[in-house]
């Protein structure tokens, strides 16, 4: 990878990080304080995907904003919508508020996610560059997800919530500071070979259709995973740390596999990897409910992490191969709609099917479709979309 390759990704990982991190660490804190403030689990339950519910309905025009205007103008609208989300909990840390917040951040993630993926898949010269960019860009959310949390959690024992919010505040402008260097692409224009129409004329392409299903499956085994595990755990006997460490080691796996894959990228091919993934993950989720002890939970979960980890940069990758350049964008948005609507509603379908069947049965039903739908990648790998 040339140099100027890297520091351009460099930059990119950056600002991602520090996006990111404002709307993961509002994610925890709001929800604490909610808590902390009488309020039930069911109105924290949906504080919690208010941050989910913007990027369900403004990923399609995010995503067409960002094939018309490149990366950094909608990256700086982001910025604006994060700082001015967090500022709103820093000025009035009321439960309404919060909720609010919790919308506009959740919007300006969606919209930046969007507009770096777009760019950073015309960063890439060949298939190989692709998966190599996409897999350092994937590092991004799994150190977010710790830093946002970590210090605003800090922050909030040592000097209160209004103090936390005002540090996420602050982030998204260093974001801005990382981005705004950055190299921008012209917008790709049309060619008459490539119809445009309506982005859901992308879902009548077999092979978009099939990617979106695959990734569609595969984000559902994560919701499956972060949402069950506590559950299954509970009912193990397991201490709050045991669930934790849980959980911490399914995330590290899945930053650590993240790693390796940029150096792996010129040997991996993408239909093989992804129909891999979900074969594994459909025996994993077979033994799931079988594992008693903290340990073999654990064991199972770094596998699970090493699997599911593998995903983003393989589909992201397929993605901008079978899709025109002039459409990356909405195509993403295509899929963090799936994706989002996924986080909305699948913990609600998983929890009234556990209570109905067993929460054993709910990994061996999912274990069971994954390993259906992989067949999918093995029989027909997705072709180019129009």
């Amino acid at each position: 990878m040339r140099p100027t390759l890297r520091a351009e990704l460099a930059r990119l990982i950056a600002g991602q990080v520090c996006l990111h991190a404002c709307m993961t660490g509002l994610r925890m804190a709001a929800p604490l304080m909610a808590l902390r403030s009488g309020h039930s689990p069911l109105a924290v339950g949906a504080l919690l995907a208010l941050f989910a519910l913007a990027q369900v309905f403004l990923a399609l025009p995010a995503g067409r904003f960002a094939d018309r205007h490149g990366l950094k103008k909608p990256l700086k609208h982001a910025v604006q919508l994060a700082t001015l989300g967090a500022a709103l909990a820093v000025a009035w840390p009321v439960f309404g508020v919060l909720c609010v917040s919790a919308l506009v951040c959740g919007a300006a993630t969606g919209l930046a996610m969007i507009a770096l993926q777009r760019h950073v898949g015309l960063l890439a010269s060949d298939a190989t560059q692709l998966k190599q960019v996409f897999s350092w860009m994937a590092i991004g959310p799994s150190l977010s997800n710790f830093i946002g949390p970590f210090l605003a959690g800090l922050l909030i024992d040592a000097h209160g919530f209004r103090a936390a919010y005002l540090l996420l505040a602050l982030l998204p402008s260093l974001a801005w500071l990382a981005v705004r260097g950055a190299t921008e692409h012209e917008p790709r224009a049309q060619t008459h070979s490539e119809p445009s129409g309506s982005s859901w004329n992308l879902l009548r392409q077999p092979g978009f259709r099939r990617l979106m299903l695959v990734n569609w499956l595969l984000s559902s085994c994560w919701d499956v995973h972060t949402f069950m595990v506590p559950v299954i755990g509970h009912e193990r006997g397991l201490s709050a740390t045991a669930i934790g460490a849980i959980l911490g080691s399914f995330a590290l796996a899945a930053t650590a596999i993240r790693v390796l894959m940029p150096w792996l990228a010129s040997r991996l091919r993408e239909p093989v990897v992804i129909g891999s993934a979900m074969v594994c993950t459909a025996a994993l989720f077979g033994l799931y409910p079988l594992a008693q002890t903290a340990w073999a939970m654990a064991s199972l979960s770094v596998l699970l992490g090493l699997a599911l980890g593998s995903v983003q940069p393989m589909i992201m990758s397929s993605l901008h191969q079978i899709t025109p350049a002039h459409r990356h964008g909405e195509a993403l948005a295509l899929r963090a709609m799936a994706i989002n609507a996924s986080s909305v509603l699948m913990p609600i379908l998983f929890g009234s099917l556990g209570a109905l069947v067993g929460v054993g049965a709910v990994f061996w039903v999912v274990g069971g479709v994954v390993g259906l739908g992989s067949r999918l990648m093995w029989i027909s790998p997705p072709t180019r979309a129009g």
